[in-house]
């Protein structure tokens, strides 16, 4: 298994992304609540820059007691990674598609050793 140097411990800002490697395959890196992410930058669907896109809070529909759409709301524990080409969103902490499990992207193993972040691919 290779390893891919990443940057120093605290270079990276939670909520922060770093992209590294070479061209055809580079991994977005990132810092969500404390833990170090990695996944291809390549969205499943057309190949886009997934993880160089926005990443937002899951939006829930509000529902009253009757039964009726009275809104919607943020759901802040469930983030998604949105794809900039074709909005395809995945959870951050999986990578998995939101609408469809099966759909996914390609998801690394991160390594903080000696004070620097390193990727296994």
């Amino acid at each position: 298994m290779n390893e891919l140097y990443v940057c120093k411990v605290g270079e990276l800002d939670d909520g922060g992304v770093r992209i590294v490697g070479e061209p055809g395959h580079r991994i977005g890196v990132m810092l969500h609540d404390g833990e170090y992410l990695a996944y291809l930058n390549r969205c499943p669907h057309q190949g886009g820059p997934a993880c160089e896109g926005m990443r937002i809070p899951q939006v829930q529909d509000v529902i009253d007691e009757a039964g009726l759409f009275v809104g919607q709301r943020y759901d802040e524990s469930d983030l998604h990674i949105v794809c900039p080409w074709h909005g395809y969103e995945f959870h951050i902490k999986t990578g998995e598609h939101v609408c469809n499990s099966a759909v996914r992207l390609r998801k690394y193993a991160t390594v903080v050793r000696e004070g620097g972040i390193y990727v296994q691919y």
